[in-house]
């Protein structure tokens, strides 16, 4: 019960409830593996990283969660058909179809393997070994996701504490004997010359942006069923649970980019972040550390994966009512990801990179707008605009994310280098940010145009019926 129904505002223990589904919500492998990765790269420059890294991996998701609720919309469907019904019938699959069964979902399975799997086999025969593993977890995840129970709740209430028991004590390793001297370490890669834009971009991978989308709705309904229905009570709650809920991630996503950017002081660079938390555990704790690590991480990410599966296939069961039954999409998922996770980790992460370059500035614009649509009525003309205007943006940063070779054989690697030299932002893979803020001022210029004309409309009809009545 709430203390005050007309204040409209949570308690104490209840903030702290919620600060806690928004973590278990959020919170999965990827969580760990880029800001360790980001660390043993960034070295000295870690910190700059990481403040870019903590704007997209915990600020927009907070944001994305908020505006669900102050734009008054039933999700991310009701959010995105601000834009127009086709519009968002495309985001919204394209948007599961990222943090599901194209991307995340294969990576639940690869992070484990590449943890706990691939290590004891030394490296031989990896593809054969990484297809059996990915074959049983699968079929796991199928399994839990066709008839769901409430195991699922259980194994997620003991193994997320499980696992940041074993991560506290990782850190507190790390603090007592630090691996190296961070100071000493010099930045590679993209982190040398800009750390900040490079780790605001490394937060993409998390994807909590989009997911953020996708599970707003959760939040809300949480909070409508405490009495909250007020768009600006459920924003300032959302804001208040969430920010408890930012500040242990960012805690989180300190300590592990600190130990990533000391691993780096005495051991070579890893291809992956996975590969980096195993050096890491073998290091402190050696085989044990490691068989306790990865019992915690495949059980954790199978956890995740069923949630994921379930969540995707019951999204285009809605979208899609008379096509494909719900368990069918779960079969389809369940494959499409066992296929997709064979590519291994690495390949995963490379290949998802453009079209995360490519829906983060939609995202990013959509949130908002329903966070600020209410200076402008929610006006559409100015979603359509905007997303008009950052969909031609987004798509040229999502060709200019594909691989050199792909660049080469469409002919267009003069056309990205002319943008890179002559678009503000473009290098930085910001290149969208100019064309947004245009979209977004065309769209209120049009909406006060068209809204004036509309009220000198009904003053002259008014006009008009007055001397019409007085004959």
């Amino acid at each position: 019960m709430l203390n005050d129904s007309t204040t409209q505002k949570l308690t104490f223990k209840q903030t702290l409830w919620i600060s806690g589904m928004l973590f278990g919500l959020f919170f999965g492998a990827g969580n760990l593996i880029f800001p360790i990765y980001m660390g043993s790269l960034a070295g000295n420059k870690t910190l700059v990283a990481l403040i870019g890294f903590l704007i997209t991996g915990v600020g927009l998701p907070l944001l994305g969660v908020t505006s669900i609720g102050v734009s008054k919309s039933e999700g991310l469907i009701g959010l995105s058909a601000k834009v127009g019904k086709g519009y968002s019938y495309f985001f919204t699959c394209v948007l599961y179809l990222t943090i599901g069964p194209f991307f995340a979902i294969p990576r639940c399975a690869t992070v484990p393997y590449t943890v706990a799997i691939e290590p004891l086999f030394g490296g031989a025969n990896t593809g054969i070994v990484l297809a059996i593993f990915s074959a049983i977890f699968f079929a796991v995840v199928l399994a839990f996701s066709l008839f769901p129970g409430k195991i699922l709740t259980w194994v997620g209430k003991i193994l997320t504490p499980l696992f940041l028991c074993f991560l506290s004590v990782l850190v507190i390793a790390v603090l007592i004997k630090p691996m190296g001297k961070i100071s000493t370490v010099a930045p590679v890669k993209d982190y040398a010359q800009r750390a900040f834009t490079t780790g605001f971009l490394e937060g993409y991978n998390t994807m909590d942006a989009l997911a953020s989308l996708a599970f707003g709705i959760i939040i809300i309904n949480v909070l409508r069923e405490h009495g909250i229905n007020e768009p600006i009570a459920i924003a300032k709650n959302t804001a208040k649970a969430g920010s408890v809920c930012c500040i242990f991630m960012a805690l989180i996503y300190l300590f592990v980019s600190i130990i990533g950017a000391q691993s780096s002081a005495i051991f070579p660079l890893s291809a992956n972040g996975g590969e980096v938390f195993l050096t890491v555990s073998q290091h402190y704790f050696g085989n044990i550390g490691v068989i306790i690590l990865a019992f915690i991480v495949t059980l954790a990410c199978l956890k995740t994966a069923v949630g994921l599966v379930t969540g995707a296939s019951g999204t285009f069961k809605s979208l899609f009512p008379k096509f494909i039954p719900y368990k069918a999409w779960a079969v389809i998922f369940s494959v499409v990801s066992f296929l997709i996770a064979n590519l291994g980790l690495t390949a995963i992460i490379n290949y998802s990179i453009p079209v995360l370059m490519f829906l983060y500035p939609l995202a990013i614009t959509l949130i908002l707008l329903g966070l600020f649509g209410f200076s402008f009525g929610h006006r559409r003309c100015v979603y359509v605009t905007t997303t008009a205007f950052t969909l031609v943006a987004a798509i040229f940063d999502f060709i200019a994310a594909l691989p050199k070779e792909v660049l080469n054989a469409l002919r267009l690697t003069d056309t990205i280098d002319f943008m890179r030299e002559y678009v503000p932002l473009f290098k930085y893979g910001l290149g969208w940010i100019i064309p947004a803020a245009i979209g977004v001022a065309v769209g209120l210029i049009i909406a006060y145009l068209t809204r004036k004309c509309s009220i000198t409309d009904r003053m002259e009809n008014g006009s008009d019926a007055v001397e019409t009545k007085q004959r």
